[in-house]
């Protein structure tokens, strides 16, 4: 039964998948107005799941290790259970009141939220490189359908063929990588794969068996593969088309819950395989190739988002930026692995909470026929709809990293830790992308409270939706608890982030 227990989350947000399938099948048509509200119901029954598992323990608990290697049952997979059930609560809700609006409110929506959500679970859980393809092609595969949605749009068609065949791609590039270990070392399963690298010497065959040759040409097919699932530069120009493209409501599930499992996935390949001294090293290792990556991922992205007018493909070139925020606190792994992806871990709560709540404020800002897509559109806002300009000031304070919301205390741990383990030149560049990323996001605020729409110009008008607000009233409260109380957030993630050892 304790199996069970431990697996809650994962089998709740999946039967409710099943269970919606049912519920759309028999559905009259007009009568789907209850699909949002319970594929939020099931989202947040995993989040409690998730919560009550970590409460409970998984210390000596056998059952918690017996589907190993497929699937691993620790903390790390616990938080991050929480958090992608988390992502789609709020996605799901701002949905609820998205869909309707724009009369596209069909049930397929959140089925292909819960089971592309059920991919992203399994890639947090996984252990082995066949499970870790399977829960990637799952989610992806579910984002790819979320991202065309929008069915008469050709903006949508065409960023969902990019997404499609530009993702398709990375997911080929990684599974050479991961054929390329499985005949190096004979093993699947990543712990197996780690245990046989590390008695690896550079040039020779060690005395397992593994072919170093292999090895070494893996490395560069599976970091590359990584970072097109973390939209990390040069590597990411299938983004900012797929987010444009994409319902808002899709795009809020895309930057906050796909983004996560990305890195989930990149911090269970990277410290689960490549954990070794001799890949960490920035002799000949990953670190050195994952900082320049990181510099060039957020040097690019900002500077194209300061030339944007569109706010959704702002938004989306400064997901592509915290990615690069993100890359830095990874590369600081060879100097404390727990230490290092804890920050990690809590930077992308405070990332989905904060990115989610701006796109939610994007959608309550501007109804059918009169969204708010532009700088322009926003112009006056502040005046018009107070509420919709306070909730998306906010957001967007906390992703520049403006204290007291969560971003500042995300950005403020990533950067001390890289300071402690002696990285000062790329603190000092990340430090000087988030001054330009300020300059984007003010400049919204600026549009909503100091402009006035030009004469003649189409105005956006604010939308009216429970479930919007809702997800907004959630998103304010994480942004702003963990702005004012970082520090037992950060606690949970030390503990998620242990199974990687010191």
């Amino acid at each position: 039964m304790m199996l069970w227990f431990f697996l809650s989350p994962l089998l709740l947000v999946g039967s409710g998948a099943l269970l919606l399938m049912l519920a759309e099948a028999f559905a009259k048509p007009g009568r789907r107005e209850g699909f949002a509200l319970g594929t939020a119901v099931v989202f947040a029954a995993g989040l409690m799941a998730s919560v009550g598992c970590w409460l409970h323990g998984l210390d000596g608990a056998p059952e918690a290790t017996s589907l190993s290697p497929w699937l691993v049952v620790d903390r790390f997979t616990l938080f991050f259970d929480g958090l992608f059930c988390l992502g789609g609560l709020l996605a799901a809700l701002i949905a609820g009141g998205y869909l309707r609006e724009h009369r596209m409110e069909r049930g397929e929506f959140y089925m292909l939220l819960m089971f592309s959500t059920l991919g992203a679970m399994m890639i947090a859980g996984a252990g082995d490189i066949l499970t870790v393809f399977l829960g990637l092609e799952t989610m992806s595969i579910g984002a790819y359908a979320l991202t065309a949605f929008r069915r008469t749009s050709p903006r949508s068609a065409e960023g969902a063929i990019k997404y499609f065949l530009l993702g398709a791609f990375g997911a080929a590039v990684l599974l050479f990588g991961f054929a390329l270990l499985y005949g190096a070392t004979g093993h699947t399963d990543l712990k197996g794969i780690g245990a046989s690298l590390s008695t690896m010497t550079s040039g020779v065959s060690s005395s397992r068996g593994v072919q170093p040759g292999l090895v070494w040409v893996a490395l560069p097919f599976v970091l590359v593969g990584l970072l097109f699932k973390v939209s990390a530069a040069p590597f990411h120009m299938w983004t900012p088309d797929a987010y444009e493209g994409a319902p808002t409501a899709a795009t809020t599930y895309m930057a906050a819950v796909v983004k996560a499992g990305a890195f989930a996935m990149l911090l269970r390949v990277l410290f689960g395989v490549f954990g070794h001294a001799t890949f960490m090293s920035w002799a000949s290792g990953w670190p050195p190739a994952l900082a320049l990556i990181a510099v060039v991922t957020m040097t690019v992205a900002n500077l194209v988002a300061s030339q944007q007018e569109s706010v959704k493909r702002m938004l989306a070139y400064s997901s592509i930026a915290h990615a690069g925020y993100l890359l830095v606190g990874v590369v600081t792994a060879g100097h404390g692995k727990a230490q290092a992806a804890s920050t990690v871990l809590f930077y992308l709560v405070t990332y989905t909470v904060s990115t989610a709540g701006a796109f939610g404020a994007l959608v309550l800002c501007g109804r059918r026929g009169a969204e708010a897509v532009t700088y322009e559109d926003l112009s006056g806002i502040g005046r018009r709809h107070p509420p919709a300009a306070l909730a998306l000031s906010l957001f967007l304070v906390s992703l520049a990293g403006f204290p007291p919301t969560a971003g500042f205390f995300g950005k403020w741990f990533i950067f001390r830790n890289a300071i402690d383990s002696g990285f000062y030149i790329l603190t000092i560049v990340a430090f000087l992308n988030s001054v330009v990323a300020a300059y984007y996001y003010l400049r919204v605020m600026v549009f909503m409270y100091m402009r006035e729409p030009a004469a003649g110009a189409p105005i956006a008008t604010p939308m009216r939706s429970g479930f919007v607000t809702a997800a907004l009233l959630i998103s304010a409260v994480f942004v702003l608890f963990l702005g004012l109380m970082p520090s037992s957030t950060l606690d949970v993630a030390i503990d998620a982030a242990a199974v990687f050892g010191g």
